[in-house]
């Protein structure tokens, strides 16, 4: 079949791979001038199946109360006339139940462990390099409090068979050297030893030119106006070079995918979530982070891609707001100047943003859509990173009409017109 994939991130770059691999004649537009500019460009270099959890879960409200007048709290919100943003907010609270976490969860878990695996082999098969380590995730605790309510986190990775360690103050500078010298700011860790990381832009990058290789065709600095459909079928694109049509479309568009379903009567509850990121030249190998430290207090993710150390947070929501405010650097410096000091050169950081695709209950939209050749791979939220290569898998093999490896079903949009 002839396919475009709208959307030249980590998601539609890996669709694109999945379905060349599959037979299919493949094109990625993306209004950009390459790969991996936007959501995809700055993330915080987690492949973290271990952390593949729905925002939504019981006690979440009066955590938010509580984050929200923390001065380096992890949550802001922008209020705004948006429609979409409160009712995506009423329908995030409405999964805010034990019950809904769980079952939300349960769709999770299974897409994040296969994604991790059929990304281990497609290392193995073409050798594909990212600045990537396997040396796991380590949630750092600050106060005994929270080291002491991890029991409910420990049963849920127990249900799922996900590898851990609960870690004492040593334990965590075993893991990562350089704690040694702030030991008195922590108290233990949770250690998830299958977590991998690596710098998502590099990956992209290196994954377009294992599709071109393939025969794929890529569309940079295309803009899609808007997207015709006929009766229960899309038609063609509109582009600012013309109309394309082809036999099936795949919506990997991160954040704006919503903006063009709605145009197309088919709105998808995905609403944009801004992140911010720092990336600091390790300046003291000694002094820097091995793999990853999540910063459980302020939910600062600190990684170490090559010879930067890539620090992520915050859940903005703030519409499609591309704003850079230094209150979120200044949270994102605090974080890691307080547990690796002189590890990398804040003078020397760069700053950036990025919209993440969230639905109100956690899973992505991986299926297809009501539109019989509109097909959809969006709304991974946080963790578009871990799940590129599961996702982009499973849409293939749907739209190839071969059977997904993992149970696919409630991933699909339907779920939201049950």
């Amino acid at each position: 079949m002839k396919i475009f994939v709208l959307g030249g991130g980590v998601i539609g770059v890996t669709t694109a791979y999945y379905l060349a691999e599959a037979g299919h004649e493949v094109t990625v537009f993306d209004r950009q001038k390459g790969p991996a500019l936007e959501t995809s460009f700055a993330n915080a270099g987690e492949v973290s199946p271990g952390y593949a959890s729905p925002w939504a879960g019981p006690g979440i409200p009066l955590k938010a109360i509580k984050w929200l007048l923390m001065k380096h709290g992890p949550l802001v919100v922008r209020p705004a006339f948006d429609p979409h943003m409160w009712t995506w907010l009423l329908k995030m609270l409405r999964n805010c139940t034990a019950e809904r976490y769980a079952l939300n969860k349960s769709r999770m878990v299974p897409l994040a462990e296969y994604s991790r695996d059929t990304l281990k082999a497609l290392r193995a098969a073409t050798g594909i390099a990212y600045d990537e380590r396997t040396k796991g995730t380590l949630q750092l605790f600050r106060t005994q409090k929270q080291l002491d309510g991890t029991g409910g986190d420990v049963e849920v990775l127990k249900k799922y068979g996900v590898p851990y360690e609960l870690l004492d103050r040593e334990g965590c500078i075993g893991a990562e050297p350089a704690l040694a010298g702030v030991r008195g700011k922590f108290v233990g860790g949770l250690r998830l030893p299958g977590d991998e990381t690596g710098d998502c832009k590099m990956f992209t990058d290196r994954m377009a030119e294992l599709c071109v290789a393939r025969g794929v065709t890529f569309e940079y600095g295309t803009t899609i106006s808007y997207i015709v459909r006929t009766r229960n079928r899309i038609k063609h694109i509109n582009t600012d070079k013309g109309g394309l049509s082809a036999d099936a479309y795949v919506m990997a568009m991160g954040s704006y995918s919503a903006q063009f379903m709605r145009k197309l009567k088919r709105p998808i509850p995905v609403y944009p979530v801004k992140g911010y990121s720092i990336t600091v030249p390790v300046k003291d190998v000694g002094a820097a982070p091995v793999s990853t430290v999540m910063d459980e207090t302020y939910k600062v993710a600190i990684t170490r891609l090559g010879d930067r150390i890539r620090v992520g947070g915050t859940a903005e929501i703030s519409g499609f707001d591309l704003r850079l405010h230094e209150t979120r650097r200044r949270t994102l410096e605090h974080s890691v100047g307080d547990l690796f000091p002189g590890g990398g050169d804040l003078k020397a950081a760069s700053f950036w943003c990025g919209l993440r695709p969230m639905t109100p209950d956690g899973p992505p939209l991986v299926g297809q859509s009501e539109l019989s050749n509109l097909y959809l791979n969006t709304g991974h939220g946080t963790l578009g990173w871990t799940m590129a290569c599961g996702s982009a898998r499973v849409l293939a093999d749907i739209i190839s009409n071969r059977v997904p490896e993992i149970n696919a079903r409630d991933l699909s949009p339907d779920r939201y017109l049950k």
